[in-house]
């Protein structure tokens, strides 16, 4: 679930965004204090995500809401159904309208794809990871969106983890020098995070277990029997994930190595939004 406050920060930067001095068109023709009824139409197949968004939404512009759900977060939905209905200030239902639909039709896309690629994973150990290669501001909800389709997310951003990329690893002189220095600069401001490198060869596999105090290793754009060969050296002393070039098409050849975990960026950046639609009950 997400938590409460990061996710009504969202709330009032998005309306802000939209809303800005007023929603004149509303204000134009519809008394403020009118009350209406509204449905969320479910226009194409896929799973269902950001319920939970939709009510905080309508409940930040109007505390009096009526949300009733007829859909769940991570269920299936069918062209034609209802996944809600909200009775509320009809200025809240029009203003909050946008934002409920640009965060849900993106939500179930992202949800949607990344069940497909995790369907494609069943009966094996490993399990999907997300990345950071996220909308701005919107991470938060795309993040959310990955876990309700049965993803596992990644590190949230640069503050939660380390990940001594190859950028890292070239800037400061090698492999070895990155971890002992990301120790050292960890013990000395008792920071709890998690150590994750990257590797790009099976050389490098075997210079980071020689130096070792690390949580994960990242075997990137290695092919599978290059995992195999790493794995066999890493023997279940460390975390792996393998990352790069892995498609929907190819990741159960990868899966197949027993590797811990794939990030897909794709999951996020790749995926198409659904087709919902916000519309009028009229009495």
């Amino acid at each position: 679930m997400l938590e409460e406050a990061a996710l009504n920060a969202f709330i009032r930067s998005a309306l802000t965004e939209d809303i800005g001095s007023g929603d004149h068109s509303t204000m134009a023709c519809i008394p403020p204090t009118a009350k209406g009824k509204a449905v969320l139409k479910i226009k194409e197949d896929g799973i269902m995500a950001g319920m939970q968004v939709a009510e905080a939404i309508l409940k930040w512009l109007d505390m009096f809401t009526v949300f009733t759900p007829y859909k769940k977060d991570g269920e299936p939905m069918k062209a034609g159904e209802i996944a809600f209905e909200a009775e509320a200030a009809v200025h809240s239902l029009l203003m909050g309208e946008r934002l409920i639909l640009n965060c849900m039709q993106r939500m179930s896309g992202i949800a949607t794809l990344t069940h497909q690629y995790v369907e494609k994973l069943k009966g094996y150990h490993t399990k999907i990871l997300d990345t950071r290669k996220t909308t701005p501001n919107f991470r938060l909800l795309e993040k959310e969106a990955v876990r309700i389709g049965g993803g596992v997310n990644h590190r949230m951003g640069l503050y939660d983890m380390i990940m001594l990329k190859d950028n890292h690893i070239d800037f400061s002189g090698g492999i070895t020098p990155a971890i002992t220095n990301t120790v050292a600069y960890l013990k000395e401001r008792k920071l709890p995070l998690k150590i994750e490198v990257e590797t790009r060869n099976i050389e490098d596999v075997k210079e980071v277990l020689a130096v070792g105090q690390v949580d994960r290793i990242m075997l990137d754009n290695f092919k599978p029997a290059d995992i195999v060969t790493a794995l066999e050296l890493i023997n279940g002393k460390y975390e792996t994930e393998a990352s790069g070039g892995i498609t929907i098409e190819n990741i159960e050849e990868y899966a197949k190595t027993g590797v811990d975990y794939i990030s897909v960026g794709a999951i996020i950046h790749h995926a198409v939004s659904l087709d919902l639609s916000l519309k009028a009950i009229i009495l």
